[in-house]
């Protein structure tokens, strides 16, 4: 092992965070529509918080 420690992203492509929840483009964009899930724009660049799917997916369960 080289001691190095595997680091979380804090945010994620759009791609990326509807692959991680298991939906689509569209689904993503209409969940940041409606204030489901927070973004943030580096550049012209839009990420989606991890901390914002996490919540989403909390919720959903409950």
């Amino acid at each position: 092992m080289s001691g190095q420690q595997s680091v979380e992203p804090i945010c994620v492509r759009v791609n990326d965070a509807a692959r991680m929840i298991g939906v689509g483009r569209t689904k993503l964009y209409e969940l940041i529509s409606h204030g489901e899930l927070e973004t943030v724009k580096i550049g012209k660049a839009t990420r989606i918080t991890t901390a914002s799917l996490h919540g989403l997916v909390e919720r959903q369960r409950q």
